[in-house]
């Protein structure tokens, strides 16, 4: 049986990659579970409707009403009492005049013409109204 004190070898230090694969997968993992829950945006119950278009992915303004009487603004809360102010702000930065309302099917209709008065005023070209689609019948 013969051994070497001093080996010619140099030392070879490669890192082990797989713990970090081990770690980039959980987090993919992570990130494709709550993605979904992150981009889903403010709970309203929105009407059905059976001819509907698909809305953009990015619309630049969403004008959300919702049934306990909360207003908002691109997921930003507002007032009816302001509501002009911070509408005339966004349209500032804005390319078109377009906006798309989410509103609950439970609002006032009352409630909603009050709101297109508003946006009137505020000079909106473009009004898109958020629905869900309607399941057709199958007789």
């Amino acid at each position: 049986m013969g051994f070497r004190i001093g080996s010619d070898e140099e030392v070879k230090s490669e890192p082990n990659v797989v713990p970090l694969c081990d770690v980039l997968l959980v987090l993919l993992i992570i990130f494709m579970v709550v993605t979904p829950l992150v981009q889903r945006g403010l709970d309203v119950k929105l009407p059905t409707a059976l001819n509907t278009i698909n809305m953009p992915d990015n619309p630049e303004v969403v004008l959300t009403l919702r049934k306990d009487g909360g207003i908002y603004i691109n997921e930003e809360k507002t007032t009816m009492e302001n509501l002009q102010t911070v509408l005339e702000e966004e349209f500032l930065t804005v390319s078109d005049k377009k906006l798309y309302l989410k509103a609950d099917q439970e609002i006032a209709f009352g409630n909603i013409i009050e709101i297109i008065e508003v946006l009137k005023e505020v000079g909106v070209e473009v009004l898109g109204i958020i629905t869900e689609k309607k399941a057709e019948k199958s007789d």
